[in-house]
């Protein structure tokens, strides 16, 4: 029976491609316009900043300005302001420059203070507020010129937070205007000093001034404000922006910026739809490349190889396979086989064959070198472990002291180690370090560093000087550049007193009769091996009867639960704090890998674990 041929690949995939594109266009124009949009609203935004920021700098030039403002609001209708003029001589702003500076030769007008200002008399005041209001219109107004702001303005509004009217009326202050302009009290014209305008229909423009007064960081962080989102106030073809300048009387002053945004908008239109256009046609002609280039790379050579494989299927020849899949393909096909992912495949089918074949005998291989390689690792693990001291408890025939100390390696083998010994009758050597790295290297250099330590201390009672010849030994040959932390200790049985050294090791942890545990942060010397010539110091410490010692690795406080929190020290100071004042040093220890085992909760090891316990009864 014959089977029906069923539709093409590269037909299911053309159609599929058309009904995206539609799609993709629709949305693409959606999307530019919303972009379009977007873009020129941080625009304006940005340009209205830049401008606030401009006028502000301009106002607070004027070391008096706060006065200056204060003056204005209280005085507009008393004042006689000059608008848009050049400084020439023979204007009226010109005219009180001369008067004033004839009455005040030695007052520099650009730069004087609140303070020389409030002393001079009122007519002299009016002159000034007039002078450098009349320069201010003039730098403001080449500012709206040079950031093309439709309307540039400073007004005070009602800001209190409890007030019925807050930010529902401006008082204009100063308006920019154009050479052409008209200064008036028309709607779209330049408002003049004085001129009170109500917004309370206009929610949007009320949102947009309390927006500049809650976005001051100030204002926003004294009542408790989220920064606000949102500074523009949309109304038409016009848009109002917003920058705060001061507090007065109860009252915000605002730098205000009214942008057109008419013909910005005509544009965005004009752009989405351009974009859009374009954006198909490329759509279009990236879609037939890709059509072409699939079915000359992709779908005719993978034509050829699903009938090497089917072939396969039906007689069983390996060798026919590998033939039809690197000979018979040629040309363009030949060169996506070779080149590309089907090349791979072809590969992968030529090689299935021969790789099961070798299947079994890799596996038997595998498995005897992993049996091998746990055997070794057990007998390191059992080497390392033989290399410390095992008796427990450590000197049992002792009652002037009990001493226990244990290692949890985080792998087979590890690279911390401890270290407890008798120099003579009456001093014990206690050493625990930890080795940078772990497994087998760190284990390996924890073994020669524990033994030349140990050698050391037992000719050298001194742990400072030990560390000294510790580290010189290990820096003479350490090709691995390895490192090792150590803290090392003699403490004198008749007396309780420990001399001990620091080279970068843990702080240890103190215990005294009745009292609680505490970390002693002793002072540290450089890591062993990581220097030579380095120079250690020793540190005294007096155990009372009843008194005990810890001493740890980096294991314990670092040790972590299923959301990467460290233990820490002092989780563990309280675990040793509650092991009780009787506990004995194996109690103490126990105690203390509780705590850290109910902390990781199963989480799994990630550092050697080692502690050692000292306590001292008298």
């Amino acid at each position: 029976m014959r089977l029906r041929k069923k539709p093409g690949l590269i037909k299911q995939i053309t159609v599929l491609i058309l009904i995206g594109l539609i799609i993709i266009s629709v949305l693409t124009y959606f999307t530019q316009l919303q972009l379009a949009t977007s873009s020129v609203r941080n625009q304006t935004e940005k340009r209205a900043e830049e401008t606030g920021k401009e006028v502000l700098d301009s106002v607070r030039g004027y070391p008096a300005y706060t006065w200056l403002v204060k003056y204005w609001y209280e005085h507009a209708e008393e004042l006689d302001i000059e608008y848009d003029v050049d400084y020439k001589p023979g204007n009226k702003t010109w005219e009180k420059c001369v008067l004033l500076t004839e009455h005040h030769p030695d007052l520099q007008l650009h730069y004087a203070t609140s303070y020389e200002i409030e002393r001079l008399s009122p007519e002299d005041q009016k002159l000034y507020a007039e002078i450098v209001y009349s320069w201010l219109i003039t730098r403001i107004n080449q500012i709206k010129r040079d950031q093309d702001v439709a309307f540039l303005f400073c007004v005070l509004t009602d800001a209190g937070i409890n007030s019925d009217n807050a930010y529902q009326d401006q008082f204009f202050l100063f308006s920019a205007a154009d050479p052409d302009s008209v200064r008036g009290t028309e709607y779209l014209q330049v408002y003049p000093i004085g001129v009170q305008v109500s917004v309370a229909e206009n929610e949007e423009q009320q949102a947009a001034m309390r927006a500049a007064v809650e976005r001051h960081e100030e204002s926003a962080r004294d009542a408790g404000l989220q920064k606000p989102k949102e500074h523009l106030a949309l109304a038409g073809d016009y848009v109002d922006y917003y920058t705060y300048m001061m507090f007065l009387d109860g009252k915000a002053v605002l730098i205000g910026m009214t942008y057109d945004l008419s013909s910005l908008k005509a544009d965005i239109r004009h752009s989405t739809l351009q974009g859009t256009g374009l954006s198909t046609l490329y759509q279009i002609a990236l879609l037939m490349l890709i059509i072409l280039v699939l079915y000359l790379f992709a779908l005719h050579p993978l034509e050829e190889v699903a009938k090497s494989i089917r072939q396969y299927t039906e007689d069983k020849d390996s060798e026919a396979v590998k033939k039809n899949l690197t000979d018979n393909l040629d040309g363009i096909s030949g060169y996506a086989v070779k080149h590309n992912e089907i090349g791979q495949l072809t590969d992968d089918v030529i090689g299935m064959t021969s790789e099961i074949d070798d299947y079994i005998d890799r596996i038997e291989s595998i498995s005897a070198e992993k049996e091998r390689m746990t055997y070794e690792l057990n007998l390191a693990s059992r080497i390392q472990a033989a290399m410390m001291p095992t008796s427990i408890p450590a000197f049992p025939e002792q009652h002037r002291f009990g001493l226990h100390a244990s290692m949890t390696p985080a792998r087979e083998v590890g690279g911390d180690f401890y270290d407890f010994f008798p120099v003579d009758d009456d001093h014990l050597a206690l050493v625990i370090a930890d080795v940078s790295g772990k497994g087998v290297p760190a284990a390996l250099f924890m073994m020669v560093s524990s033994i030349i330590m140990r050698d050391h201390l037992k000719n050298e009672k001194d742990p400072a000087k030990a560390l000294e010849m510790t580290n010189d030994d290990i820096c003479s040959n350490n090709t691995m550049e390895l490192f090792v932390t150590v803290w090392a200790g003699i403490f004198e049985i008749s007396t309780g007193k420990l001399i001990a050294a620091n080279a970068g090791h843990e702080y240890p942890v103190i215990k005294q009769s009745n009292g609680p545990f505490t970390l002693l942060k002793d002072k540290h010397g450089f890591v062993i091996g990581g220097m030579p010539g380095m120079k250690y110091q020793n540190y005294e410490v007096q155990l009372t009867k009843g008194g005990k010692l810890f001493v740890y690795t980096d294991g314990v406080p670092e040790a972590n639960d299923s959301n990467d929190e460290l233990f820490g020290n002092e989780r563990m100071v309280e675990a040793l704090c509650s092991a009780g004042d009787d506990a004995s040093a194996e109690e103490i220890l126990e105690t203390v890998d509780k705590a850290v085992a109910a902390y990781t909760d199963g989480t799994e090891q990630f550092d050697d674990l080692t502690m050692l316990c000292l306590t001292y009864n008298g």
